[in-house]
């Protein structure tokens, strides 16, 4: 009851400091990239926090995946370098001993897993879509604001108003480009206003302004006198966008008939199960892969983490990347990855329980290892 109350109470303090490193790189890129995305007009700064808090939602099932098994590294790392796991297996204790603990700590861990890349996950990417369409799809006089110039979403109009009165819906100082069929058209006026016609059509009417059509250089160019001009704006239906694989869910995935995305479905399926899969993989390689030879150093483990991480982690993106191809089955490549880290983590513990060397000697002939 000792060993394993030390045990989970590590475990816990570890992965969550891991957690929160993780989160807290996680979310600067994330702020660095989406404030890069509203500078270059992609994204409506104002969404920016909620853009930030969607994206960290879904990749929580990879910190959490990348938290459990550093964390169960980090612990056992120190229990060999401060030499408690000499006590432990003095007591009587083998590697053994500690899957259990272990796999009782991280149940809890991988079923949260499960749940944050089976729901969480296709949902944070289709609000993060709907956000983005939605500001994407706006209409021009949602983007005009008083005292800067705005291009309308077409890039073929650009307004300027110095004055915005949102509630009266009055404008002032105005200043409108056109360019259409390659003809210019700029109107300019000291005052209008802005008005809904029936059908949610939007116009911005201009008072008492002049109008230039044309270049100065050619002989069409005119400048007209106006009272009242209008300029229709084009308002836009925020329709909702055919969800992506990585945006549908677990049903959607499932009872799409489409041939053409099939294979798109069932691969991002294979990579959603795939995830607590491969967390548990990762803590089973962690027990044995956390034995220190002082002659190696105490960081040779940490190195040996991240190599493995990278490689089930790529061979589990490239197993994706085959199903969605058609090269091969949903039901044979969600298997063979996770198996074989199963086996590989099946070997190293039989070897820390067992080392290579004692086990070469009992094969010896007597006189030779006495030689």
């Amino acid at each position: 009851m000792i060993f394993k109350s030390a045990l989970r109470r590590e475990l816990s303090f570890t992965t969550g400091g891991v957690f929160l490193v993780l989160v807290t790189i996680m979310v600067t890129t994330l702020v660095i990239r989406i404030l890069g995305y509203a500078a270059n007009g992609t994204v409506n700064p104002e969404d920016a926090i909620v853009l930030i808090a969607l994206a960290t939602l879904g990749y929580l099932a990879v910190l959490l995946t990348v938290s459990l098994f550093v964390a169960t590294l980090i612990v056992l790392v120190r229990w060999y370098k401060d030499s408690e796991m000499i006590v432990w297996f003095a007591s009587g204790l083998s590697v053994s001993n500690l899957i259990r603990p272990i796999l009782q700590f991280a149940t809890p861990l991988i079923i949260v897993i499960a749940l944050l890349a089976l729901f969480v996950w296709p949902w944070a990417n289709r609000e993060t879509t709907l956000i983005s369409q939605r500001f994407q799809q706006r209409d021009d006089v949602s983007m005009v604001s008083a005292g800067q110039f705005k291009e309308s979403a077409r890039a073929e109009r650009v307004f300027f108003i110095e004055e915005l009165d949102v509630d009266k819906s009055e404008v002032k100082n105005i200043f409108v480009a056109d360019n259409k069929n390659g003809r210019l058209s700029i109107a300019v006026a000291s005052t209008g206003y802005i008005q809904n016609s029936e059908g949610g059509e939007k116009s911005i009417v201009l008072h008492n302004g002049r109008r230039y059509e044309g270049y100065p250089t050619e002989p069409d160019f005119r400048i007209l006198e106006f009272n009242d001009y209008t300029t229709k704006i084009r308002s836009k239906e925020a329709l909702a966008p055919a969800p992506r694989d990585r945006e549908k869910t677990i049903s959607e995935l499932l009872n799409d008939g489409n041939p053409n995305v099939i294979n798109a479905n069932r691969a991002e399926l294979l990579w959603r199960i795939g995830l607590p899969l491969m967390a548990l993989g990762l803590v089973l390689i962690a027990i044995p892969l956390a034995y220190v030879n002082p002659r190696l150093g105490n960081y040779t483990a940490m190195f040996y983490a991240v190599l493995i991480y990278l490689i089930y982690s790529n061979l589990l993106n490239l197993t994706q990347n085959f199903v969605a191809q058609g090269k091969f089955s949903v039901f044979v490549g969600i298997w063979p990855i996770h198996l074989l880290a199963l086996f590989i983590a099946t070997i190293l513990i039989r070897n820390r329980i067992n080392p290579s060397v004692k086990w070469w000697r009992r094969q010896l002939p007597t006189s030779f290892v006495k030689k």
